[in-house]
């Protein structure tokens, strides 16, 4: 017997949680999103050694004629970070918040945004890290070369 119903039919009543995965998914969002406010704590003291910074250095003794650069170099590059950092610890306490209010309300809008959020952190973290790797990777390769011409040089 032959029949002309599709494939999924049936299977429209979507994804399902069990209480064993709401219990999992209510504990990481409790742990995100006390991962997301330390992010947040740590942002706010690299933005404030930023802006203190030549105070630091002047408060160490160290004239700001000895030092190898401008301090405000120092503070342009603390303040890149904590932008930098910024922006996946934002889409983790979005994913924190969202997730919770899913839960407590049964909102499938509010699920898919949170796991859009979490999609976009991993996103942005796994991007900065291979960043991260092709410069080390550079830097290691100019290491070696500059390693090698001063190990010839010796000789």
């Amino acid at each position: 017997m032959e029949t002309n119903e599709p494939i999924d039919h049936g299977m429209d009543q979507g994804l399902s949680l069990s209480s064993q995965n709401r219990d999992d998914l209510q504990n990481t969002a409790k742990w995100s999103g006390f991962l997301a406010i330390l992010g947040f704590i740590g942002i706010g003291f690299l933005v404030l050694l930023a802006l203190f910074i030549g105070t630091f250095m002047s408060s160490m003794g160290t004239p700001a004629e000895a030092l190898p650069m401008p301090t405000a170099v120092f503070t342009v590059t603390y303040l890149l970070v904590a932008a930098l950092y910024f922006f996946p610890i934002l889409y983790l306490y979005r994913f924190s918040s969202q997730i919770k209010q899913a839960l407590r309300n049964g909102s499938q809008e509010s699920m898919t945004s949170a796991f859009s959020n979490l999609k976009s952190h991993y996103k942005f973290i796994g991007v900065l890290a291979a960043i991260l790797v092709g410069f080390y990777a550079i830097v290691f390769l100019i290491s070696l070369i500059f390693g090698a011409t001063a190990f010839a040089g010796a000789f």
